[in-house]
């Protein structure tokens, strides 16, 4: 007979990409992925009718970012929503109690990090941890605080260098869903890991083109001159210059702070949800970024 969890479907999405209600199975929980932002209108284009088109279907929603329309489905059980201060990672927040309560499901939509398809695991092994200590690595792994262990590493060098692949993101549920068991399925996650190394090469050879400006920010632009980069990896080597680092691209830019930092873009820029210490807006925002942060908006003018 096969496994419980073998029989649920996985569906994968973050806050601006969902799937179609209509090709999800049965009963829906879904797991790490925040509301879109209210500011564009993301949350009642996006995540609303998500919720919407679900109805009775959605069986559970549970995540770990900020968001002001919390507090709008805070009376609904279904919905296990916290902060990135009171949880630094998802998985700790599904416990067998939350598993039980829920019941049965059929489906289960999770965000395509490390920390999301943990959770999808822990889910599936009934909230129990796919091997001890994987909810201390997905926390490490999603605030930066601390070391992962070698183990979960692996995956996420694999997540990271093809941050596009359902099909790995599959297998790396299954396989933690399963604790382990299949020693042959780490072949092509470290296959896929070790195609981060080149990715980390190009990486830190633009993190030497990061400029210095006061108060406290490094401020890099990728727009041309780089093949693939691994951004999560570029704003840190920026916070190895000064506390907020920023990278710009062609369609966006990217601030961030250390988890632990006490900066809050959300509030320091007025957004409705997301990370407090990362976030992105489109780079037509870069004047107002600037001036937000302290840096001389006349600065702008180098990026144009």
């Amino acid at each position: 007979m096969n496994p419980p969890h073998s029989r649920i479907a996985l569906a994968f999405g973050t806050p601006r990409k969902l799937p179609k209600p209509r090709a999800l199975e049965g009963r829906v929980v879904v797991l790490d992925v925040a509301f879109a932002g209210v500011d564009g209108g993301g949350f009642d284009k996006i995540t609303r009718p998500f919720i919407e088109g679900l109805g009775e279907r959605l069986a559970a929603w549970v995540d770990h970012h900020d968001h002001a329309l919390h507090a709008e489905y805070s009376k609904d059980a279904r919905f296990v929503l916290a902060t990135k201060a009171e949880h630094g990672a998802c998985p700790e927040m599904i416990t067998p109690e939350l598993v039980a309560r829920v019941g049965a499901v059929d489906t289960i939509v999770c965000h395509t990090d490390f920390d999301g398809l943990a959770s999808a695991a822990k889910w599936m092994r009934g909230g129990q941890e796919p091997y001890p200590g994987c909810d201390r690595d997905a926390f490490a792994i999603d605030t930066r605080i601390g070391e992962p262990s070698a183990l979960a590493s692996r995956f996420d060098r694999a997540l990271r260098a093809r941050p596009r692949d359902q099909g790995l993101f599959g297998l790396v549920v299954r396989h933690l869903a399963s604790g382990l068991a299949d020693k042959s399925l780490w072949e092509p996650i470290d296959a896929a890991a070790a195609e981060l190394i080149p990715i980390e090469q190009e990486t830190r050879r633009a993190a030497q083109s990061y400029r210095r400006y006061a108060p406290g920010v490094a401020i890099v632009d990728v727009v041309t001159g780089y093949r693939a980069l691994d951004k999560t990896l570029l704003l840190l080597l920026g916070q190895e210059r000064e506390p907020v680092s920023v990278v710009l691209d062609a369609h966006s830019v990217s601030i961030a702070a250390a988890y632990d930092s006490g900066y809050n873009f959300l509030e320091l820029l007025g957004l409705q949800g997301g990370m407090p210490t990362r976030i992105s807006v489109p780079r037509n925002e870069l004047p107002r970024v600037l001036k937000a942060l302290g840096v001389d908006p006349t600065v702008g003018a180098e990026f144009e």
